[in-house]
């Protein structure tokens, strides 16, 4: 699966986009969110604030809730404001 991050996700994290295995225990976007956590203190400063990430599934926006099942890619963004 691909995984993009955007602004200062991309920032905290290293790098905008990777492809990754997935374990297969992982349902949601909650889940993955968790996951990327504990890969390393960027993922984990990245997402210390979950609920101001914005996510992206397949190009359609998502909640925490929403499964990952058979998902192609996945972008994880902040808020975006106007102005």
């Amino acid at each position: 699966m691909k995984l993009l991050y955007f602004a200062w996700l991309r920032e905290k994290i290293g790098h905008s986009e990777e492809d990754v295995i997935l374990p297969a225990n992982l349902v949601s976007v909650a889940d993955l969110v968790a996951w990327l956590s504990g890969r390393g203190p960027g993922y984990r400063e990245a997402f210390a604030q979950a609920k101001l990430v914005r996510c992206a599934i397949d190009q359609d926006f998502a909640q925490a809730d929403a499964s990952i099942a058979g998902a192609k890619e996945i972008a994880f963004f902040p808020p975006v404001t106007g102005g």
